[in-house]
């Protein structure tokens, strides 16, 4: 693999018997450009720049009203911005509805589960791949052999995703019956149904415990080993941050105020400053 460091492209050389063949791919697969999102005098997101490289699991941080999760749902769709770019895979999103972008390649959970309590867990996750069924409405009705053969392959894919994620024994439980942290695993088992280029987690470890929290790190890293995947999630626990983070962004008053590797990150004096507020100076007496 050969990188240009000044262009957003990464040669990929594949040899076979007789001859190479070369394939660009670009090395940025979502960026933000002077993003901004104001809800009436209040601008949430100021002229916010972000950049989440292919293949790596970003971080985006920041004490709590930092614009962090304003600036998700912007990039998948929820809030239109006022200014600026949303660019994935060299697109510009922008007035894109969430189920668009969800065919474009970007999936996402959300800090508050948001499951279908009332269909099982085996449901939920077939739920997330219609997005990419191609059989329509007179098909499902009418029960042609295309539609059961695609409902088979849905049905099958959703139960190696719930295997991935250790649910596969829950897959005829209600949703609303399993115990919060599996919950938050099935809704990445669902996000991941669409079969995403991106995923988009807000606070994944949110109310897990600790041991709950080490084995997700574990499933993400795993995750990005065995799928042709980039992550970028948001998250308040810096052992998860720090722990598995190829690159972190910071926010604060919804302006980035840091970027770099997380050793970096753990050292600098405004992100300190951010979250624990700074130092009052002695005044002199």
């Amino acid at each position: 693999m050969f990188k240009d460091s000044n262009l957003n492209t990464e040669k990929l050389v594949e040899s076979r018997p007789g001859k190479e063949r070369i394939k660009i791919v670009q090395k940025i697969v979502l960026e933000t450009q002077k993003l901004t999102k104001k809800f009436g005098g209040l601008i949430a997101v100021n002229n916010f720049d972000l950049k989440v490289n292919r293949g790596e699991i970003s971080s985006l941080i920041g004490p709590n009203g930092a614009g962090k999760t304003t600036v998700f749902n912007v990039i998948t769709g929820l809030y239109q911005a006022d200014g600026g770019k949303v660019i994935f895979k060299g697109e510009d999103l922008a007035g894109k509805k969430p189920h668009r972008i969800i065919t474009k390649g970007i999936a996402r959970t959300f800090q508050n589960i948001r499951l279908f309590s009332n269909m099982t867990c085996l449901e939920n996750v077939m739920a997330g791949q219609h997005c990419r069924s191609k059989e329509g409405t007179w098909s499902s009705i009418f029960r042609t052999s295309y539609q059961k053969k695609e409902e088979s392959e849905i049905r099958k894919i959703a139960k190696r995703l719930l295997q991935q994620v250790g649910l596969w024994k829950f897959g005829d439980e209600l949703a609303k019956n399993i115990a919060y942290g599996s919950q938050r695993m099935l809704e990445i088992a669902r996000a991941l149904a669409t079969n995403p280029d991106l995923l988009v987690l807000d606070e994944p470890s949110s109310g897990l415990s600790d041991r709950e929290s080490e084995d997700l790190m574990k499933f993400l890293k795993d995750l990005l080993k065995e799928e042709d995947l980039t992550i970028l999630l948001i998250e308040h626990d810096m052992n998860v941050v720090m722990g598995i983070s190829d690159w972190v962004t910071v926010m604060d008053e919804g302006k980035k105020i840091a970027e770099g590797v997380p050793e970096d990150i753990y050292r600098n004096s405004l992100v300190i400053e951010a979250y624990l507020g700074k130092e009052e100076e002695e005044e002199e007496i």
